[in-house]
């Protein structure tokens, strides 16, 4: 409860935030590269957020990639970002 806490200098928290600020937002794959976690990781720091903060983050945009004969979908990507 209460004001979001501001996450410590340094830490991967912070680094999170400042690439879901960026006007171009990020993708899963892209914090996952920078902070070394896993893609669930990513996804539920994101619920967490949430949670525990009260902080939602939104789809900027999500990009569907669909291979031959409509089967799999490889190359798909959702772009997140936190409102300013």
């Amino acid at each position: 409860p209460g004001a979001p806490r501001k996450p410590r200098e340094g830490t991967k928290q912070e680094q999170v935030l400042a690439m879901l600020r960026r006007p171009e937002g990020a993708t899963v794959t892209q914090i996952a590269e920078a902070t070394g976690w896993a893609q669930h990781t990513v996804r539920g720091f994101f619920a967490g957020l949430k949670k525990r903060q009260g902080i939602e983050v939104q789809v900027l945009e999500r990009v569907r990639q669909v291979g031959p004969n409509k089967e799999g979908a490889r190359g798909s990507y959702t772009v997140y970002h936190l409102p300013a």
